[in-house]
């Protein structure tokens, strides 16, 4: 495999990747790779009758195939690929798809957003049953989120799919992540953005998540996405679906509102030892997101001479507060924020950070401020109101919370 100067990358059979120095192996070149003249596919013959469903590919693993033998990984995007790759869907609807972006998700922008909104949009006025977005894993939460403020009302369910492990491993988990949504779209009355993926570490069924209360637990293991102070919407086992939380089907006009791409929202996360330096960088932004301790807590109190630092930070805070809409979150995967019960919470409460009484993923509400900056005027009072079920109308009892 292309490798880099003093290590030879070779591809495993499993599919990983190995690296040697290149000063203590010894390479026999057995053969080169002819280059393979470019045939015309033909085009997938599919059932008639079935319903339609568009794949709209932004990158990640899910689409993606390694040759063998160049140990390049090739996208692959056309109706031809995906039907040869997943013959499966073949038996569940009629399958188009097209390329948006090849690109990883940690570089996605309010522009990608956007361009996947209105992709989503072009379907709808076709007509098609539902559209699947194949996206990385590591910001799917982002986009999911983002997309279900954007598109409102949208009368088609519209799932996120990803993988953990690519599609040339047997432990992938892309294909009944894909399979599973395609079922889902087909055989439920479900309109709305929301999230496929592996329910369990096995191949048994996958989980329906809502986009607003959705997050990436693990770095690797298939069932690392997980609602979070929410259940499932819905399991799907065997293209049956087992109904588990409730559904918003509200009903109104299709409309897609944009994020305007040019904001600057900020994220702060409050640790031991901070400056007020670290907030004061934001001062020109048009938005900021803290995570807090605990119930929302952060940093304010002074009580010796070591932390005179902590004024510095109520008042940065009470400064920005005043310009730009500042909203608390946690840092604790569960719960939500109650700034009114310690003194330092109350006191940044007081400064004028919103959120109170809230239990907004960080992710959630990073998008939501830039979705609320960019198409209403009353931005704080909106902020606090549940408007795609990004907030909780109670707090789940313990025994809901999926820890692992």
């Amino acid at each position: 495999m292309p490798s880099k100067k003093g290590i030879v990358m070779v591809k495993l059979d499993n599919g990983y990747n190995i690296g040697f120095d290149e000063k203590k192996v010894n390479i026999k070149v057995v053969g080169k790779v002819k280059k393979k003249a470019e045939t015309k596919e033909k085009k997938a013959v599919q059932e008639k009758g079935l319903p339609h469903i568009t794949i709209l590919h932004t990158g990640g693993t899910i689409a993606s195939q390694v040759d063998y033998e160049t140990g390049a990984v090739i996208a692959r995007f056309t109706p031809e690929d995906i039907l040869a790759m997943f013959p499966e869907l073949k038996e569940v609807a009629a399958i188009d798809s097209r390329l948006l972006r090849n690109m990883w998700s940690g570089d996605m922008r309010f522009a990608h957003h956007n361009i996947m909104a209105k992709a989503v949009e072009q379907e709808v006025k076709k007509g098609v049953k539902g559209v699947i977005i194949t996206h990385g894993t590591d910001t799917m939460g982002y986009s999911a989120a983002a997309l279900a403020f954007i598109l409102e009302y949208v009368p088609i369910p519209v799932l996120f799919v990803g993988a953990q492990r690519s599609s040339d491993r047997g432990s992938s988990d892309a294909r009944l992540n894909l399979l599973s949504a395609a079922q889902f779209i087909v055989n439920s009355d479900f309109k709305g953005v929301a999230i496929c993926m592996h329910d369990k570490m096995g191949d048994d069924s996958c989980a329906i998540l809502p986009a607003c209360k959705t997050k990436k637990l693990h770095s690797s293991r298939r069932d690392a996405f997980q609602a979070v102070n929410a259940k499932p919407l819905a399991r799907v086992k065997n293209g049956a679906i087992e109904k588990v939380g409730a559904w918003r089907q509200e009903e109104g006009n299709f409309v897609v509102k944009p994020i305007k791409e040019k904001l600057k929202i900020g994220i702060v996360r409050f640790h031991p030892n901070m400056f007020s330096e670290e907030l004061m960088h934001y001062k020109n932004f048009d938005g900021l997101v803290l995570e807090g301790t605990g119930l929302g807590n952060g940093p304010v109190d002074v009580i010796d001479k070591e932390t005179k630092e902590h004024d510095k930070i109520l008042k940065a805070l009470e400064m920005l507060a005043k310009k730009i809409p500042v909203v608390m979150t946690t840092q604790t995967i569960f719960g939500r924020i109650n700034m009114d019960v310690y003194a330092y919470g109350r006191k940044i409460k007081a400064a004028g950070v919103l959120g109170n009484h809230c239990d907004m993923l960080t992710e959630t509400a990073f998008v939501k401020l830039a979705w609320l900056l960019s198409n209403h005027k009353d931005v704080k009072e909106l902020l606090v109101k549940n408007l795609r079920g990004e907030i909780s109308e109670k707090t789940p009892a313990e025994e809901d919370f999926l820890l692992r």
